[in-house]
């Protein structure tokens, strides 16, 4: 078999009709250009038979599209960022696009560097996970009228297209959660960080325990820097379980947080949750794995996924004068961790 490859030129040599017929007849405007069945039946038969595979460069030169969408995710290694790669890949194919994907590691300079990659690539739009600092690069892309939706994460002071969790209810049913099963030293770990997401999930733990008539103290929120996961989870559960209050349960406010925290909490011995109730954001199969199975907040990745491609999609064919703004809600798996707290009998 030749590895030659198959151009419009040998099929019209063999057809015996020129270039042009061939081109419209395979670009489907064969009634466009009054081409005879038997003729386009001809074309594509023996476009068939030697395996003719058109030029999408040349195509996307004509048109001036290339059906790529750039994805940026802040972790490749976060399941739910990974797992919301693999819905948007996914749904992006049902509509003819192939997902470019890069990781940001949580880097608003390795983002723009991904953006510029990726402009210079010709994607036709973007879906972005945004990072710490990158509001001005997100400013920049609407400023330039390059489409876009933001993923999970976005800036409110920024008229965009996003899709996202309700970050401050799903925190808030945590936190309440919690209080319902009769704990009342009730801390949180979070992000150092003043990204809007993470600053709703502090806002609506405060805000459940306040409006469940508990008085918060200041050793109960701890927010642990992003470069400093595992020393800085270590110090903050220290420093909860020794103050002067010390916690009864425990809210990670992200799945990276957890899994370091639980790594700890198995060092200190502590049980699970008779002595320290736990409940994280993010779902994975290490919350199962787990001795005691860990409540968790489940965030609808399925659907954020294949909503942030169709507004995409939708921005690039109708270009809607008004940003979609879309806020999911996330479901309480509760597990055992989270079980009502044991009271002493008088």
């Amino acid at each position: 078999m030749s590895k030659t490859k198959v151009s419009i030129k040998d099929i019209a040599q063999k057809a015996g009709v020129s270039t042009a017929l061939v081109s419209y007849v395979l670009n489907g405007k064969e009634k466009e250009s009054r081409v005879g069945q038997e003729i386009a039946l001809k074309i594509k038969q023996i476009a068939s038979e030697l395996n003719y595979q058109p030029s999408h460069l040349a195509k996307s030169l004509r048109s001036g599209k290339t059906h790529t969408i750039g994805l940026i995710i802040a972790d490749i290694s976060n399941p739910f960022f990974a797992n919301i790669a693999r819905v948007v890949e996914d749904e992006a194919k049902r509509y003819g696009y192939t997902v470019i994907i890069g990781s940001s590691d949580e880097n608003a300079e390795k983002s723009q560097d991904l953006i510029d990659v990726l402009v210079n690539r010709q994607v036709d739009g973007f879906i972005i996970v945004s990072a710490e600092n990158s509001d001005q690069q997100v400013q920049l892309l609407k400023n330039k009228h390059i489409p876009f939706v933001l993923l999970d994460r976005y800036f409110p002071e920024i008229a965009t297209d996003f899709v996202s969790t309700d970050h401050y209810k799903a925190s808030y049913d945590a936190g309440t959660h919690l209080v319902r099963n009769k704990y009342k030293h009730i801390g949180m770990i979070a992000y150092d960080s003043q990204l809007f997401h993470m600053k709703e999930r502090i806002r609506g733990y405060r805000d459940a325990l306040q409006d469940n008539n508990i008085t918060h103290h200041s050793s109960w929120l701890k927010e642990v820097r992003i470069n400093d996961i595992e020393s800085g989870v270590k110090r903050a559960l220290d420093e909860m379980l020794s103050s002067d209050q010390p916690i009864d349960a425990l809210l990670f406010a992200t799945y990276s947080l957890a899994v370091s925290g639980l790594k700890y909490i198995n060092k200190l011995g502590l049980k699970v949750p008779d002595e320290l109730a736990i409940v994280s954001f993010g779902q994975a199969e290490v919350f199962e794995l787990y001795y005691c199975p860990i409540t968790y907040l489940k965030q609808p990745i399925v659907h954020l996924g294949q909503t942030a491609v169709e507004l995409l999609i939708n921005k690039l064919k109708n270009k809607p004068d008004e940003p979609a703004q879309i806020l999911m809600q996330a479901e309480l798996i509760e597990r055992a961790s989270s079980k009502t707290k044991k009271t002493l009998k008088a």
